[in-house]
């Protein structure tokens, strides 16, 4: 392999890690794997008295969701990762198994890009990378523990092992799959991770049928042996976790398709896949608009494009029939269709140039960074840095926070809320007790307990609030009873602003002198510029959205604290 192909394969882990580093933390749709494998990693799989300790220390039993789901991911992240975060200490644990998800999705990415090398020719392999690095979805959430990024691990990694690959033309007619096939990584996402992965088995399988690239027994023996394998480690595994009898992904089939629960969570009209996800996932308009219509059209490239395209759409054509929708249920498509887009441009462009690469990195950066995870690593700071209020230094070890529903949504993790990776359970006042009748250890492990109570009813209770020393919170309104002062504000972004100069920034007057993490970055650099343009700056806005609340407790000091 010639130096710069090496170069340009190295672009792929090499950007979802810097995409990881830019945004290390997580959105709420990655919860349950990230929760799940802290809880793997910190109390490990226990054999006696399984059931009990289980809801005494696991998030799951405190928080199942709304179906329950497959550790499969969560024990191969912690198994792997364990060794790691041993070397390189559990403050970067979070880090280490999301890093071994995003390359093991880059290597899947890396073997599909070295198929479509040795199938059609080091051009294309070169020109689906360069493509591929210029779009964002993809890139960016290989490394979010997302049920999907897992599916989409064995998806990409199966398109160059089994006759279930959407890029079938790397078979010529009357070949066989290798052996290897029979175990098949795709056919075994429906069974653990994603049922959808089924239905874009159908759309190839189907696909291959027709075209007569395979027979019907050559479809089911792999598919049957690598789903039964599945099962088999599936329903054993999560009937253990879950300690009932279980197969989550068929139950979450049942509830989002059968019932169509999923559309509690919204809805999208049946196009939008075609018209908003798509365009979005692939960013340059050029490709769906010229290339992947010209590599259908054209002799020398139609057979491989038909093959690349025809399985990915009906994929995404049937799937479009379900009512709510998100752009990642459809990452599958993108790999293959880049793939089509791909072929074309080296038909068009017999000599490589560069490319022009329409990336929105840094226009879309911004809006998906977590920002509840700023606040939290602020609060570390502040109560390792004195007693908490009104608590005197002997008693001060164990400090009670509140986090509201867009904190747990946007960064608040187990990882985040337990760095040192001490095993406890964070509902427990048994903690409380053994840390404050040891000085030693209360003196030098400041621990936080986490209260998740979403219950409106009890959050109206001014006695609620009497436990806690620490709130972060989008509305300080909705802290009821007590004093609090507000220490810290974490903004997130809220589109492109221009001021002109002599405007005013309004968060500026407001509390922009606690404003924390990528806010007070923002801020520095614009405060920069309009010093260097006469007052002029064109760049993100940044709006408050989580605050930390601070009690404030009468210590001779007349604050006043409601009556608990």
């Amino acid at each position: 392999m010639k130096l710069p192909d090496i170069v340009l394969l190295g672009l792929i882990p090499s950007l979802i890690t810097i995409h990881l580093l830019l945004s290390p933390d997580t959105k709420v749709e990655e919860s349950f794997n990230i929760q799940a494998t802290h809880d793997v990693l910190v109390y490990g799989t226990p054999t006696s008295d399984i059931a009990s300790r289980f809801r005494a220390s696991y998030d799951h039993f405190d928080f199942p969701g709304a179906v329950p789901r497959t550790f499969v991911g969560p024990v191969l992240l912690a198994g792997i990762g364990g060794p790691i975060v041993s070397l390189f200490g559990f403050a970067h644990a979070q880090l280490v198994v999301r890093l071994l998800l995003g390359l093991a999705n880059a290597a899947a990415l890396i073997l599909f890009a070295r198929s479509l090398g040795k199938g059609l020719g080091v051009d294309v392999q070169r020109w689906w990378i360069l493509l591929l690095a210029s779009q964002f979805h993809v890139i960016f959430y290989a490394s979010r523990t997302l049920p999907n990024m897992f599916a989409f691990a064995l998806s990409e990694y199966s398109r160059q092992l089994s006759p279930l690959q959407t890029f079938s033309p790397i078979l010529t007619p009357g070949s066989h799959p290798p052996a290897s096939a029979l175990l098949s990584p795709s056919s075994s996402s429906p069974a653990i991770c994603r049922s959808e992965v089924a239905l874009l088995l159908a759309t190839t399988g189907l696909y291959l049928l027709l075209t007569s690239q395979t027979t019907i027994p050559r479809l089911i023996r792999p598919f049957a042996v690598s789903f039964t394998v599945a099962l088999v480690v599936s329903v054993p595994l999560d009937s253990y976790f879950w300690q009932k009898p279980l197969w989550p992904e068929l139950w979450g089939f049942y509830y989002n398709a059968v019932l169509g629960s999923s559309s509690n969570w919204g809805v999208s009209p049946w196009h939008f896949y075609f018209t908003s996800a798509l365009p979005r996932l692939l960013v340059n308009p050029l490709t769906f608009i010229l290339l992947i219509p010209v590599a259908l059209t054209q002799p020398g490239t139609s057979n491989v494009a038909r093959g690349l395209v025809i399985p990915s759409l009906l994929f995404v054509a049937i799937y479009s029939i379900q009512p709510h929708k998100e752009a990642r249920f459809i990452f599958y498509a993108v790999p293959p269709l880049t793939a089509a887009a791909a072929s074309a441009q080296t038909t068009s462009s017999p000599h490589p140039r560069r490319v022009r690469r329409l990336d929105g990195h840094a226009a879309h950066l911004l809006p998906q960074l977590p920002p509840a995870a700023a606040p939290l690593r602020q609060l570390h700071a502040l109560v390792g840095s004195g007693p908490s209020p009104g608590k005197s230094p002997a008693s001060s070890s164990v400090t009670a926070v509140h986090t509201d529903v867009l904190s747990c949504m946007t960064g608040v993790t187990l990882f985040g809320q337990n760095p040192a990776g001490l095993p406890k359970n964070p509902h427990s006042r048994a903690l409380e007790n053994s840390l404050n009748s040891d000085a030693t250890t209360a003196a030098a492990v400041p621990v936080m307990t986490f209260d998740k109570t979403e219950d409106k009813s009890v959050l109206a209770d001014p006695a609620f609030w009497s436990r806690f020393d620490y709130v972060l919170a989008e509305d300080p309104a909705s802290v009821k009873g007590g004093q609090w002062e507000t220490v810290g504000v974490v903004q997130g972004y809220a589109g492109i602003e221009i001021l002109k100069p002599g405007a005013v920034v309004e968060q500026d007057t407001e509390e922009g002198e606690k404003v924390l993490g990528r806010g007070l970055w923002v801020k520095r650099i614009r405060d920069k510029v309009r010093s260097l343009t006469g007052g002029w700056w064109a760049g993100p806005r940044m709006e408050p959205r989580i605050r930390i609340l601070k009690r404030v407790k009468d210590a001779g000091s007349g604050a006043r604290i409601v009556s608990q």
